[in-house]
């Protein structure tokens, strides 16, 4: 078996998932093999594995910090909002169908067996599994047939590290509140409290800490310093959304109401004098280099938001000076029409933007593959990417046609790593259309669309192969007529493998790495590190 240790929060956002990251890298350095686990991810980021399978990204993460392949056992049940009352429930990496909340609340103990065999593979192939809860153990609403946080502990006996962001304040109250509020032995499997994002003179926080273990009667393991990293967040409570300094090259992304996978973007944030604002309305919007629509859980409603605020306007006017790129749902939105026979989402049928001859037609089964090929031959002011080799992942909801001969925006090849997209192209065939359809299909297949400054592509992922991202804010910054110069070539790969070795230092120097290995020695039968 496995050894197991827990990380849990006072609220969403304090850290559990960079924590668990860290812990995954620094048993990994010491030898170990080791794996993420989350039984239950809500979260509009996601990612597809080599299997064409979804998970959150977030466990992503943490399997890179741990130097293995993601795989949908780390993720079994991953929840993707398309409301405030509902969301998509995917189990296993695949869609169960779409839920209200009090559907799911009902019916998520059914899920137990699935997270349990889920974690039973994985422990095939860990030494160590860590494991994260969601939001928090102290929401006594949903203490009845808790599948992630404290009802998940006592199932696989996992010893708890319960984590406080004191960057947001009231951290001690955050740590003693949630002691409270658990059931007593609920409290006894908390083993250690770790006080998150710390700025400043830790002796100024040290009467303070002894206070804490006083009166909570708990160890604090460790006081972690707020850490300036660039690793993927989970969801939009992303503090990078909040990002609105303008740099030499410019590029606005739509924050969307029901925004996914704006993770397509980091890697430009690894180049310097770049910036990438996330803008909700006309005046945040400016007068950017470059815009671009991310993905969306709700394409059709994200779209009419646009409309309502005036964003869709002050875009198509922006399209005739600067480029604009939609990915996934944004893709969606640049075409002719939106149509959703089925209501998987609206409902009915609505106006695109028109900056694209393309319509698109919602369908039940979701398309996802990884994909690998490269850029097309792109037109106007982005032409010198033309060619660039690209990696990526498609999922999407959604088939879309070109009504008129339009070109691709990429070709994709035959290494790509078909998931369940089905070959649309013959579909299409058979039933007698001859439009050319895009972001469908298997092998030796074209991508996306593109008129004049616009393009369009279903691949997430697009940007983050080397030299991409500074190839683009080069055309940007020459076109601006300012100096602009990559101090070095991104290896967004690499950057990542030196963010998570900061991390773990980081961790390492600031917890008690000793006590820790004791709370695993206590979960199950212990293995001293290797020398």
């Amino acid at each position: 078996m496995s050894k197991v240790i827990m990380i849990q929060g006072t609220m969403s956002n304090a850290g559990k998932s960079l924590l668990a990251a860290g812990l995954c890298r620094i048993f990994a350095q010491d030898g170990y093999r080791v794996a993420p686990f989350k039984s239950q991810n809500m979260a509009l980021n996601s990612f597809i594995t080599e299997d064409g399978l979804e998970m959150g990204r977030a466990q992503v993460m943490q399997a890179e910090a741990a130097g293995i392949a993601p795989s949908v056992l780390m993720n079994p049940i991953l929840l993707k909002p398309t409301n405030d009352v509902g969301s998509q429930v995917i189990v296993r990496g695949e869609v169960l169908g779409n839920m209200s909340a009090r559907e799911y609340f009902s019916y998520k103990k059914k899920l137990i067996p699935t997270i349990c065999d889920a974690f039973s593979e994985l422990e095939k192939q860990a030494d160590i599994i860590v494991i994260e809860g969601a939001g928090s153990p102290a929401e006594i609403n949903l203490r009845e047939d808790d599948i992630v946080n404290m009802g998940l502990a006592e199932i696989f006996d996992a010893p708890v590290l319960l984590v406080g962001d004191i960057d947001r304040g009231g951290v001690f109250a955050q740590l003693l509140g949630t002691l409270m509020l658990l059931e007593e032995n609920e409290k006894k499997r908390v083993k250690g409290l770790v006080i998150n994002k710390f700025r400043g003179d830790k002796t100024i926080l040290d009467p303070g800490v002894d206070m804490l273990e006083e009166r909570g009667g708990v160890r604090v393991a460790g006081v972690i310093p707020y850490m300036q990293l660039s690793l993927e967040d989970e969801d939009s409570l992303s503090g990078q959304l909040e990002e609105h300094v303008v740099g030499l090259v410019d590029i606005a992304v739509i924050r969307f109401p029901r925004i996914s996978n704006f993770t397509d973007f980091n890697v430009f944030g690894q180049l310097d004098g770049v910036s990438v604002r996330y803008v909700s309305s006309v005046k945040e919007l400016g007068n950017p280099d470059m815009i671009i629509l991310p993905g969306s859980k709700n394409t059709m409603g994200d779209l009419q938001w646009m409309r309502q605020n005036g964003l869709e306007a002050a875009v198509k006017k922006q399209a005739e000076r600067v480029p604009v790129w939609g990915i996934c749902g944004g893709y969606q939105m640049l075409g002719r029409s939106l149509r959703d026979p089925d209501g998987l989402e609206e409902g009915g049928v609505i106006r695109g933007m028109e900056l694209l001859p393309v319509d698109t037609e919602l369908k039940p089964e979701k398309c996802r593959a990884q994909v690998h090929g490269r850029m097309g031959q792109l037109e106007g002011i982005l032409a010198p990417l033309s060619g660039m080799e690209i990696t990526g992942y498609e999922i999407h909801m959604g088939q879309s046609v070109a009504v008129k001969n339009v070109k691709p925006v990429a070709q994709l090849g035959n290494d790509s790593l078909d998931g369940s997209c089905g070959d649309m192209q013959e579909q299409c065939r058979i039933s007698g259309k001859t439009d050319r359809i895009f972001g469908t299909g298997n092998a030796n297949r074209e991508d996306g669309a593109q008129t004049g400054n616009v393009y369009g592509s279903y691949v997430h992922g697009i940007f983050d192969e080397d030299g991409i991202a500074s190839c683009l804010a080069g055309i940007l910054a020459k076109r601006k007529g300012v100096d602009w110069q990559p101090d070095r070539e991104v290896d967004y790969r690499a950057f990542k493998e030196g963010q998570y070795d900061m991390l773990a230092q980081g961790i390492r120097e600031n917890m008690d790495m000793e006590y820790v290995y004791s709370i695993l020695q206590e979960s199950s039968i212990y293995k001293e590190p290797p020398i």
